[in-house]
């Protein structure tokens, strides 16, 4: 997407048109359309400024309610993005899983996994441990792979 034109040319447009001068010929001295003169001098007198419209990106529905999200976290910092999810049905706050996850991206707050995968990664960690696992040697045969795929068969 083009970049919009300069702030400082659209109220130079609009100062010129207030002046007395048409938009024509307004257009015609800054070299823009005049269709662009006459949108500036809309904007320009719905809200009081030329300048141009944000257009990067888009605006979360849970911004709204980012006072709630926050204080629940500064509340209780150790939920789960599960737990939010339970206080958020409760308090009618609509939004999906994905989309309170990325709140908290935007806002640079990390939401602890779920209980029980933590416990389940360390319950791993100690029956390998128990077991030599990080020692062991596996073999694989020529011709396999741990892969789904067969291999091939063999050309005698």
């Amino acid at each position: 997407m083009p970049r919009p034109y300069s702030d400082d040319l659209r109220e130079r447009a609009v100062e010129e048109v207030k002046s007395g001068a048409s938009r024509r010929e307004v257009a015609e001295q800054f070299g823009v359309s005049p269709s662009g003169v006459i949108k500036w001098l809309r904007r320009w007198r719905e809200t009081g400024s030329a300048a141009a419209k944000p257009n990067s990106g888009s605006v979360s529905p849970l911004e709204k309610y980012a006072k709630w999200f926050l204080d629940l976290i500064a509340s209780h910092p150790d939920l789960t993005l599960d737990e939010v999810m339970v206080a958020k049905r409760k308090a009618r706050i609509p939004g999906s899983r994905s989309a309170v996850g990325r709140f908290f991206l935007r806002h640079g707050i990390s939401v602890k996994k779920s209980l029980y995968a933590a416990e389940q990664q360390r319950a791993d960690v100690a029956r390998a441990a128990a077991v030599g696992f990080a020692s062991k040697v596996c073999l694989i045969l020529r011709g396999r792979s741990l892969s789904t795929r067969l291999p091939p068969p063999p050309t005698w």
